[in-house]
């Protein structure tokens, strides 16, 4: 039997497989559990494999990958539309099939062990963030309810509190005191955690040529250049810079019937962490950079500040995929030629 294409669906004991014989058309369905799924395919001849890009998958891709057959990842948003009637593992299946026929739906690039190793510790690093601003909040929150209100801000709000620590105790019981103590000793191990983690990205970004280049690039910082450079890989995933910039959702969504296309806003699709960090690299070169290129002059005095950020930080966005495709060095006067002459000049190189 000539079986080419496969599709999986993944999880964390059971795993779906489902396929059709290309001479019969006969639909095969296989329940295997997690440690029968690699000894399964082993035995077949190199087929295509189609799994959702969700938990693991970039795991299972790179070791059916070492088997010899092609692995395919699908965003699981571009799959959920071919589920049919009642949802089960065997539905799943099925529906990633499907949606693996369809060319028109973007792969997802399958990511290697180093590229999650640096996207681990973004991960980690954006926990521990939101762990600081939870228990800063919290503190704030306790100290109202005894009438000590701190300036807004985090800095600003624990500078106040450690500045006036002994007028603030006059207002506070015992208890509530020691508990004071308990969250100012958690956020300094909170911010150590923090810390050690950014020298690990440091680390990273000295290992990975991509990201020192990417971080010449004005608004693209340590972060920046070590996520962008982990998520692009070599740039291969997508077509082009305007796709790349698509992906992460800083274009405007529009909608249209009858001929008539209306322009929305931002589609804030794809990862919200990396679109995040390039809208804020964007703020801060238009509010903080010293030698602003015309054209961003020139927007500014037309179109409204939050406008202004999101076309530059989907500018940021395509340069980075330029640099990492095209194997370039930043420059800050360069002209485009065209999609054409961009293709003639990396192919010249």
């Amino acid at each position: 039997m000539d079986r080419t294409t496969y599709a999986v669906d993944l999880a964390k004991n059971v795993m779906q497989l489902h396929w059709i014989d290309a001479q019969t058309g006969e639909i095969g369905r296989k329940k295997l559990s997690r440690a029968k799924l690699l000894e399964y395919f082993a035995r077949l001849q190199p087929v295509r494999v189609v799994m959702e890009a969700c938990g693991s998958a970039h795991h299972w891709a790179r070791l059916l990958g070492a088997l010899g057959h092609q692995a395919e990842l699908l965003p699981p948003g571009q799959v959920r539309a071919f589920v049919r009637s009642n949802k089960d593992d065997a539905a799943d299946a099925r529906a990633i099939w499907v949606a693996g026929q369809q060319t028109d739906i973007r792969r997802v690039p399958v990511k290697s062990v180093e590229q999650q190793s640096v996207l681990a510790l973004h991960r980690s690093r954006q926990h521990w963030v939101s762990v600081r601003t939870a228990t800063v909040n919290a503190l704030r929150g306790l100290l109202y309810e005894f009438g000590v209100v701190l300036p807004g801000g985090k800095k600003a709000g624990l500078r106040a509190l450690r500045a006036h620590r002994a007028q603030i105790d006059e207002q506070l019981p015992a208890p509530m005191q020691r508990l004071v103590d308990v969250q100012l000793r958690a956020l300094a191990d909170i911010e150590q955690h923090i810390d050690q983690l950014e020298a690990e990205i440091a680390a990273a970004q000295r290992q990975l040529s991509a990201a020192l280049e990417l971080s010449r690039v004005p608004g693209i910082g340590l972060l920046g250049s070590t996520a962008l450079a982990a998520t692009l890989g070599d740039g291969s995933g997508w077509k082009s810079g305007r796709e790349f910039a698509a992906s992460l959702g800083v274009v405007p969504a529009h909608s249209g019937t009858g001929g008539k296309t209306r322009i929305g806003h931002l589609s804030k699709r794809g990862d919200p962490y990396l679109r995040t960090l390039l809208m804020h690299g964007a703020r801060a070169v238009i509010q903080h950079g010293k030698h602003k290129p015309q054209w961003l002059e020139r927007l500014l005095a037309r179109r409204p500040l939050n406008v202004v950020v999101a076309a530059l930080a989907n500018k940021m966005a395509r340069t980075a995929w330029a640099l990492v495709a095209h194997h370039r060095e930043y420059q800050r006067d360069w002209q485009g030629t065209g999609s054409k002459g961009c293709v003639a000049q990396a192919a010249a190189a």
